[in-house]
């Protein structure tokens, strides 16, 4: 998942993406300000943020002093006297910006990696001042009309493609957050903006609130099932909380995961599926139900204005899908085999069960647990046997040889201490040209879970690439929620959370390879961007990876080739529970919103909508509703969370482009136009032109029926 960045959540999507650029005389001087967040970064590698130097106190007026600055940028390029060029307007606007994305890179760490109670009241209180600050940049109609002027021209006289595709964003992006609008309809639309920027900060902060609240406590007696390692982490999360002695089950992913996974406690397994899946539907001051409610109301009521049916069909017009129909097709052209295989998966799990004299019917709480025998019975490959072999150190070397190889980077560690941290546990890298020696960035890693920090795992950057004023180097991070261990012990983690490890430090490669020349275009089409960290999850199944940096944590001996078999045997294994839960997700994100949202009732939606479906009843949604941070926390996601899949058909098919490449997926040449075409152009061209120019064709949806043993289906996609 690529975190919500500065100017993609902040400044609605695209308009003003930059980044650290150096200050034109024509623009308020920002150095001098006294607040530490908004002054310029200094130190080595071109500069780097203060992290350090965080504070709560300085955050609120940091933001309200850079909206300012902005302000008085945007005012300069809107009442410019002379006639608008692509010079005076355009690139104008592309340099705007910097101390406001400064200051949001702190900012962001703060919401994402280092939350608090006080933090979360502050986000609360600016939250409608930035949604006013974004309607001021929306609705100036000075400033639209020379973008449209811009706009028209080029349409007559095309400027250079990358040029030519800045002005084409901007004006679009303008043209769909209401410039064309009256004023009366502006108003309204800035007032809907208004009221959704608090009710997704009170979304995410109940989330948070639940997550940090409903933790599991166990006694000695409880531990049945669990690994060594497993346990010794929980009694250290439980004696970070007070509770010395005790055992903590957090309430998030990477806890639950395996405790549903491994232990033998079967009502304890309920508890704490129960506590994960219902954060934000608990019947408290903290449900998201209603908030959920209002929010498909207000989405609904803002693209009306425009003259648009539905929140979806507003949203997908400049995704690859195009349509709310084109992404319905994709996801139930492969919905049918998925349901189909989690009844065989379920068939098989009650047929253990039964052997095993449980005399149990299967429930979602059991899934896991039982999965893990299946495995065992079917492929003789038990998944704690295969964390044995999965260290996050060897991982993360295995992602640098990767990076090595394809993109001709090198990692190397930077001194602890030469470059800030907000954050002990985080550790920083320099990234370099490997033939060169030319630095291309910085690599931070946030990898385990606190206090404050939000579930899941995601790729940000501090800083991006671009060139209109000069090379400047990337600063970019991977955030993970790893189980801390106890001192001295090894991380080791789950195959599918070393895939989530990999998928994630795509997006970083992604970042570090951009070769655009103007901060607009380090945007993405959000179904596409996907694509990139989901194909380079294909490279931790590789041989080189696996016979190199897949080694035992206590031995150091490779992972035995009899184990990497039954792995390689196994890959479609489970893939109707992982398809559904997934699909389940996005169909309802969908259905919602092209849903009638009056009197809604969100429970009572995804209940009847997933009965519809014919949704399995031993599994539940990967996200449920009330909890659906990705659509709800946001926009960046909503309608939107099928892009995974859109995006999977595309990471299928280029994995065949390697396959059948003489050297494989080291391959020099088919690596070359990965990166040339999927990788440095970021959103400088089409993404259907841009895969054309890798594969030679379209993507094709039968490589990713056959990646996850399902019968073929066609599909217009």
């Amino acid at each position: 998942m690529i975190s919500k960045s500065l100017k993609t959540t902040l400044i609605f999507s695209i308009v003003l993406f930059a980044s650290c650029k150096e200050e034109t005389t024509k623009t308020p001087k920002t150095a001098m300000s006294n607040n530490v967040l908004i002054q310029e970064w200094t130190g080595p590698y071109e500069g780097v943020p203060s992290f350090d130097k965080i504070s709560i106190d300085a955050i609120k007026p940091a933001v309200e002093e850079a909206m300012q600055l902005h302000l008085a940028e945007i005012e300069i390029i809107a009442n410019n006297t002379e006639p608008a060029t692509f010079e005076n307007t355009i690139v104008a606007m592309e340099s705007a910006g910097k101390a406001l994305d400064r200051v949001f890179t702190y900012y962001g760490i703060m919401g994402s990696n280092m939350s608090t109670p006080e933090f979360r009241e502050i986000q609360s209180e600016l939250a409608p001042k930035l949604s006013d600050f974004r309607s001021e940049i929306s609705q100036n109609e000075n400033l639209f009309q020379r973008i449209k002027t811009v706009y028209n021209a080029s349409q007559k006289t095309p400027l250079e493609p990358q040029a030519q595709r800045v002005v084409d964003l901007i004006y679009k992006q303008f043209e769909m957050n209401g410039a064309n609008l009256d004023a009366d309809k502006k108003k309204r639309y800035a007032a809907i903006n208004k009221e959704l920027s608090s009710l997704y900060t009170d979304f995410s902060n109940n989330v948070l609130h639940d997550e940090e609240n409903y933790i599991t406590f166990l006694d000695e007696n409880q531990l049945g099932g669990l690994s060594p390692g497993f346990i010794k982490s929980a009694a250290n999360i439980a004696k970070e909380k007070g509770k010395e002695g005790k055992y903590a089950i957090t309430n998030t992913r990477s806890s639950m995961d395996p405790f549903l996974t491994y232990s033998t406690e079967r009502e304890l397994r309920k508890q704490v599926w129960g506590n994960y899946y219902s954060r934000g539907d608990n019947g408290d001051e903290y449900d998201n139900n209603k908030i959920i409610a209002e929010i498909l109301k207000l989405r609904k009521e803002r693209v009306g204005l425009m003259g648009y049916k539905n929140f979806a069909e507003w949203r997908l017009q400049n995704r690859m899908a195009k349509t709310p129909e084109n992404a319905m097709d994709l996801m139930m052209a492969v919905w049918p085999a998925a349901t189909a295989r989690v009844k065989e998966e379920v068939a098989d799990m009650q047929s253990v069960a039964n052997e095993l004299g449980d005399n149990i019917t299967i429930e979602p709480w059991d899934y896991r647990y039982y999965a893990e025998k299946v495995r065992k019975k079917k492929y003789d490959l038990d998944s704690d046997e295969v964390k044995q072999y999965l260290q996050l150190d060897k991982l993360t070397e295995a992602m640098f040889y990767v990076a090595g190889e394809l993109f001709n980077y090198n990692f190397t560690p930077v001194a602890e201490g030469s470059v800030p941290v907000f954050h002990g546990d985080v550790k920083v890298w320099e990234v370099s040209d490997k033939t060169t020696g030319k630095n291309i960035g910085l690599w931070y890693l946030d990898p385990y879970a606190r206090q404050g920090k939000r579930s899941g795992a995601w790729a940000t950057t501090y800083r991006s690439s671009d060139s209109f004023e000069g090379d400047k180097n990337v600063l970019a991070s991977n955030n993970s929620n790893f189980v801390k261990p106890a001192p001295g012990e090894a991380v080791l983690v789950s195959w599918d959370d070393a895939t989530t490890f990999f998928h994630e430090f795509g997006h970083a490669l992604h970042f570090f390879s951009a070769d655009v020349k103007y901060p607009t275009l380090n945007g993405g089409v959000r179904d596409y961007t996907e694509f990139q960290s989901q194909l380079l999850e294909r490279w931790l199944s590789t041989d080189q990876v696996i016979n190199n940096y897949l080694v035992h944590y206590k031995t150091g001996k490779p992972m035995p080739a009899a184990l990497v078999e039954k792995i390689k045997k196994a890959s479609t294994f489970n893939q109707g529970f992982g398809t559904t839960e997934y699909l389940a997700s996005a169909l309802v994100d969908m259905k919602l919103h092209l849903a009638d949202p009056t009197d809604i009732d969100i429970d009572k939606f995804e209940r009847e909508t997933l009965d519809a479906l014919g949704m399995p009843k031993e599994l539940p949604m990967r996200h449920r509703t009330p909890q659906f941070g990705h659509v709800f926390a946001g926009e960046g996601y909503a309608t939107a969370y099928y892009g995974y899949m859109w995006a999977d058909v595309l990471t299928s098919d280029a994995s065949e482009a390697f396959r059948e490449a003489k050297d494989g997926f080291y391959d020099k040449e088919v690596a070359k136009k990965l990166v040339e075409f999927l990788f440095a152009p970021r959103n400088a061209m089409e993404p259907a032109e841009a895969y054309r120019k890798f594969r030679g064709r379209d993507a094709k949806i039968e490589a990713l029926m056959k990646d996850r043993g399902f019968p073929i289906a066609k599909s217009n996609n």
